[in-house]
Order: C-alpha cells, then structure tokens, then sequence
C-alpha cells in the first residue's frame, strides 16, 4: 500500500513538473531569442510561485503561526489558480499557433514581388557584326555584377532565409502574451467575484406534507464560508448583511464556515452575533471544521448566537428541523447519527435535514427527509473543477429530487484555497417553501 502511494505521489508529482516546465518553455523561452534574464526570470516566477503555494498549504494544515499563514496564503493560493490557467491557456494556443503561421506565410507571399519579362534589346549600329563595333564596346561600362546574398553575422557564409525564425518569435510572442493576458484577466475577475461577495439567489421549493399556513417560509442558506488566512472579518461583515438584507423566517449555516482555530479566527467570525432571524440561525459542521477543532468551534458560534444541530432536530412550528454531523467525524467518533436525529419524529410532519455533503442524500431518502440542504462542492469553483466535482457528488449544485426526497446544494458563499471562482458564482441562496395546500 505504501509503495502504491509513493509510486501514485510520484507520478503526480512528475507530471506537475512536466506542465510547469511546458509553461515555461512557452511563456519564456520560446518567445526570447536565447538565455538571458528573462528565462531565468520565468524560471524563479514558475518554481518560486510552486514553492509559495506549497509552502501556504503546509502552513494552514501544520497550524503555523497565523500571521505567517496570511503572508503566505494570498500569492500562494493565486499563484496555484493562475498556473491552472496559464497552463490551459498555453494549450488552447497550440490550435492558434499554426493558424497565426499560416496566415503569416501567406500574407508574406502575396506581398513577394513576381519577376517581370524583359524586353528584347534592339541591335544598334555598335552592336556585334555591325560597322564599329570594337569602338561602342570599348567605351560601353561594363554591366553590374549581382551582389551576394547576406549570410549571417557569424562569417560562416552560408545563406539562409531570415524570415521563417523571426516569423516564428513573432508567432511565440503573440500567443504566449495572449495567454498569460488571458489567465491573468480569468483570475482577476474571478478573485473580484469573490471579494466583493455573494449575491442573492432564490429558489422556491413545493413541500407535499408542507401545511398552508406555512406557504412562503424563507430559509436563508449559507455554506463555505470558509474564513481563514485571506478571507477574513470584512468578507463575515459581506455575508452577514447579504443574509440579513433577505429578512428570512430562519437561517441555516450548512458548514465548512472557517479555515483555522478558534484561537486565530475569533475575531473574523465576530459579525455572526448580527445574524438575523423570526426563527433564529441554526448551524451544522462540515468537514472543514474538523480540521479545525469542531467541538470549540460547535462552543464559538453557539456563544454568537446560533444555534447547533449535532445529530438533533427542532419541532417548529409547520416542520422539523434537524441537523447531522459531517461524515468527515466519524474519524473522531462524532459522524452523522440520523437514527438519532429523524428515528423517533413523526412522518405526517415536513422535514428539512442540514447535512454538509450532498453525499449524505442517501441516508436522507431512507428517513423520509422531504429536503436536504447542503454545500460542499462549490460548483467546481475553478472550471474545469465541475467536472471532478459532478463525479464525486450526487448533485453539484441547485435543486434535484430523489425519490420522494428533494436536494438543494449551494455553491457556496466563499472559497477555499484561491479566493477565485470561475464558472461558479458564490451565492447566498433563500428557499422559499411553497405548500401544494395553498
């Protein structure tokens, strides 16, 4: 098994080299007409962002000292999404590349001038077999010889067209600079969507067993926060007006809402006490947290006011409300437990499960869950992240039904890693419940 995940971290390890190397060679030594400053600058800018970002990931997860986990996390973390979009943007210009040749080959051609036929020279009277042609011959100058063609600068004499390299350093530059432009602009729009926080999204949700008088109850749902090294008390103060501006019936925090200790984050996580609701705020762990230290962080957000659902329900007023560990704490021996969380309610009543993964539908169904509210995934975060992402989770994001059981997943509010997002907006989503009585 060791020699598995050695042989397996190898091959990892191998072919991020190969694609840092492959960036490079475009990015610099292609486009430069031999070693110089500028290779060795690409050279310090690929490793040394690699090593920034490495270093950033150690750093979080070893518990180093915080102030060195800020210093580390922000060019770390977006060296790590502009590489993925540096090395998808050098790619998609290998099918620019030869067309931009072509082009340039052609338009060269056509502006080659085409040798034009001479005229023939009449004989005139000094000319060969004619009176007095020694005399014109000696005094006519003698015809221009044909200058060499140029040869290159190193005096070797041999001649070569000067064209096609410089045709091709042309090509090099004009699709490395258009790459690095292009990955560049990707993950700035991407990290400004993501600081200036996420917008509101709505969705209504028919709940069968749901009772009239509760048509239109608004569950105000917020998960990935993710507060930590780069996103901190400002990005709360974003998220926590954002949901208080939708004036919900109730608030539901489905986990993974820190990166970091109580210790380091107490301060970040102080605007939660504003949170706003009739019913109040309720929150359930995520896997995150237990990388954090869950049972200090379940004691934090229940000192700010809300409200946490470990393995329990609440009977309100029109349904039930329970919450279920993440399976990340079943290592901990604190997993999901939903005998003790849905066992003994009573099934004529509507359902709503706070569960961090959308993995955890499954169990849901078997309970007779009407709706499951979860986060996790981040729709992908980075495209083409969706793709892993949709094959590691039922649902990716948004409304699904399985069986009699409904599944709503956000793509989350903040971000982990790289505070970017591209292809997949941050959102706060308020589901409203609609009884089919009504």
């Amino acid at each position: 098994m060791v020699i598995v995940f050695v042989l397996v971290a190898l091959l990892a390890l191998g072919a991020v080299a190969a694609a840092n190397w492959y960036v490079w060679r475009r990015l610099f030594r292609d486009t430069t007409r031999g070693p110089g400053w500028v290779r060795r600058t690409g050279a310090v800018l690929v490793a040394g962002g690699w090593a920034l970002a490495v270093t950033a990931l150690v750093a979080e997860r070893a518990g180093a000292p915080f102030w060195l986990q800020r210093v580390l996390a922000w060019p770390g973390f977006l060296w790590l999404a502009l590489s993925v979009y540096l090395l998808l943007a050098v790619l998609a210009g290998e099918l620019v590349r030869p067309l931009l040749r072509r082009f340039l080959e052609r338009r060269a051609s056509a502006a080659q001038p085409q040798p034009r036929a001479q005229a023939p020279v009449p004989a005139a009277a000094g000319a060969p077999g004619s009176a007095g042609s020694g005399a014109a011959d000696a005094d006519a100058p003698a015809p221009a010889e044909p200058e060499p063609a140029a040869g290159p600068a190193d005096g070797t004499g041999a001649s070569r067209p000067l064209a096609v390299p410089s045709r091709r350093l042309f090509v090099s530059r004009v699709v490395g600079g258009a790459a690095a432009a292009a990955a560049v602009a990707t993950v700035g729009h991407g990290t400004y969507g993501v600081l200036r926080g996420p917008k509101v999204k709505r969705v209504t949700v028919p709940l069968a067993k749901l009772p009239r008088a509760a048509h239109g109850y608004r569950i105000a749902v917020v998960s990935d926060v993710h507060l930590g090294p780069v996103l901190g008390r400002s990005f709360a103060q974003k998220v926590v007006d954002t949901i208080n501006a939708t004036q919900p019936d109730l608030i539901a925090v489905v986990g993974d809402l820190v990166d970091g200790t109580v210790e380091d984050l107490a301060p970040a996580v102080a605007p939660l006490a504003q949170l706003r609701a009739r019913h109040g705020a309720y929150f359930v762990t995520g896997n995150h947290e237990y990388f954090s230290g869950a049972e200090a962080w379940v004691e934090q957000v229940r000192r700010l006011g809300l409200r946490p659902l470990e393995n329990a329900r609440r009977e309100l007023a029109h349904f039930d409300l329970a919450g279920v560990n993440d399976v990340r704490g079943e290592a901990e021996g604190q997993g999901p437990d939903y005998a003790r969380a849905l066992g003994d309610r009573d099934p004529a009543r509507a359902c709503v499960l706070l569960a961090h993964q959308p993995v955890q539908i499954h169990e849901a169904v078997e309970h007779g869950v009407d709706l499951q509210l979860s986060g996790h995934t981040h729709g992908g975060q980075l495209w083409p992240g969706n793709l892993v992402a949709s094959a590691a989770n039922p649902t990716l994001a948004g409304l699904e039904r399985y069986g009699d059981t409904q599944l709503y997943v956000s793509r989350g509010a903040g971000a982990w890693g790289p505070p970017t997002r591209v292809g997949a907006p941050s959102d706060i989503t308020v589901i409203e419940l609609a009884s089919r009585q009504a």
